[in-house]
């Protein structure tokens, strides 16, 4: 039912400002940009290795994002997966008796979409996206997306929800209360809510680099703020629009 992550979704304050980071800092390249006036959003898609980063700007501060980003401030929004037929898992599910937000897919920036809502999802707002034929990532970006974190007060419980509604499979770790989620290349990682401030829901994100060494120096060409470590950064949130954000080198 679910081929890969197809993008997770990051609230911006301006498009402009966000380009500076995630497509010429990072270089990740860009996919499409458009206005979805029945979101509300400006919406752009940057390629992530076999999986997308989407970055979504508020039309009006009466939105759905621009209460978010009014809220909560600029920082990661949702989860995206792919799915072959939209139509027939969405059927599926609200079949199921799965809360939905759409009773029937309609156009986005990723293809036909539906959303699920968030009380369906442990908490976490979920998309659904079947792109147009032939619509894959190019092979050329520079970063591959590696892990989405998510908080929750029962990690068991939240991951056995996401496994029952998409069928992931569990990922074997060494113990302990965090459980790995494979999702093609990528995985979601559940850990206790208390490892990350309390925050439930989407918390960090994790990419891997293929050129380490030409990134690093992209971040000190830009100034970018960072704890770095052997083989691995951790970017500061202010400088990555919010977004909890560590790269790299290894898978």
């Amino acid at each position: 039912m679910i081929r890969r992550i197809h993008h997770v979704a990051i609230v911006v304050s301006r498009l402009a400002e966000a380009y500076r980071f995630y497509r010429d800092t990072l270089g990740l390249p860009l996919r499409r940009e458009a206005e979805l006036r029945d979101q509300g959003v400006r919406a752009a898609l940057l390629a992530a290795g076999d999986s997308e980063i989407e970055l979504l700007e508020p039309l009006a501060p009466d939105s759905g994002v621009g209460r978010f980003l009014a809220k909560r401030g600029e920082g990661l929004h949702h989860l995206c997966f792919e799915t072959p037929d939209v139509d027939g898992t969405l059927a599926r599910l609200r079949d199921s008796g799965v809360e939905v937000l759409d009773a029937a897919p309609r156009p986005g920036l990723a293809g036909r979409i539906a959303f699920l809502h968030p009380r369906a999802c442990a908490g976490i707002l979920t998309e659904l996206a079947t792109p147009p034929p032939g619509d894959e990532p190019p092979a050329s970006s520079s970063l591959q997306l590696k892990r989405l974190v998510i908080g929750a007060r029962e990690p068991r419980p939240t991951a056995a929800r996401l496994q029952a509604l998409f069928g992931l499979s569990e990922v074997a770790m060494n113990g302990g209360p965090r459980i790995m989620l494979g999702v093609a290349r990528g995985s979601l990682l559940v850990v206790p809510a208390d490892e990350v401030g309390g925050h439930e829901g989407l918390v960090a994100l994790s990419l891997v680099a293929e050129d380490f060494p030409t990134l690093m120096a992209a971040f000190d060409r830009d100034g970018t703020r960072l704890l770095r470590g052997t083989g691995e950064v951790t970017i500061e949130p202010e400088a990555s629009h919010g977004v909890h954000l560590h790269i790299t080198r290894y898978w």
